[in-house]
């Protein structure tokens, strides 16, 4: 059976590396995105939206089906999108759409980069975002889904000055600070490679599956990523 997964967001921090480690699993990699990613190769159709409100149109021509992997790395911030509507806009709107997408298209496994601090609950509006996107992924029931909670993300971020300055910080006393802590920084490149391996992980149980497969929802919180994608010395 040829393997096909579809990404948003693959111009992103997690994304750009996430698009390139899947070019390695998959037979075919659909990436809509607003521009194309730094890494193409011949496995890729890329396909161009210019505004993801346009995405169902988009969306009717990848030909996306229940052999169909279904990844979102999309996101944003409040100063970036310019207002809270806006924000919630990008991160949730866009995100909860593409699943449903997805799920109508057939696509069972759908893997999700949310955020360490996701809370329904939370005073910060990017918490509280967060969370409400993950709910409304995990009510389309897909037969699997894997939301990804990572910390402080390590890697270039373009308009995010706070982030910046936070990793400046973090390189000055990483030595001293233990990968077993749970707010442990976690490198973009880290992330992806949680997403794929875990990707990964779910298509080679399903060879292997005898039973009908359960409807499941794991989290993958950013100590678990780190432990997964450690380099022993």
């Amino acid at each position: 059976m040829q393997r096909k997964a579809i990404v948003i967001g693959a111009t992103g921090l997690v994304g750009q590396h996430l698009v390139k480690q899947l070019s390695e699993l998959y037979d075919t990699l659909i990436v809509i995105a607003r521009r194309p990613p730094r890494y193409i190769n011949a496995s890729m159709r890329f396909y161009q939206i210019n505004d993801f409100d346009n995405l169902s149109e988009v969306f009717a021509s990848v030909g996306a089906d229940r052999t169909t992997d279904a990844f979102s790395c999309l996101g944003t911030t409040k100063k970036q999108a310019g207002s809270d509507e806006a924000f919630r806009k990008v991160d949730r709107d866009y995100n909860v759409n593409f699943a449903k997408l997805c799920r109508d298209k057939g696509v069972e496994n759908f893997f999700l980069l949310s955020s360490m601090n996701a809370d329904i609950d939370s005073r910060f509006l990017y918490n509280r975002v967060k969370a409400e996107t993950e709910q409304a992924v995990m009510a389309l029931e897909f037969g699997q889904l894997v939301v990804f909670r990572p910390s402080l993300l390590l890697g270039k971020h373009k308009g995010r000055p706070l982030e910046s300055i936070g990793q400046k910080a973090f390189k000055l006393i990483s030595p001293l600070v233990s990968e077993s802590l749970s707010l442990h920084p976690i490198s973009a490149k880290r992330v992806a490679s949680a997403m794929a391996m875990s990707a990964h992980d779910i298509y080679h149980r399903s060879k292997y599956r005898t039973e009908p497969q359960i409807k499941r929802t794991d989290i993958i919180e950013n100590k678990q990523m780190l432990a997964m994608t450690r380099v022993k010395k």
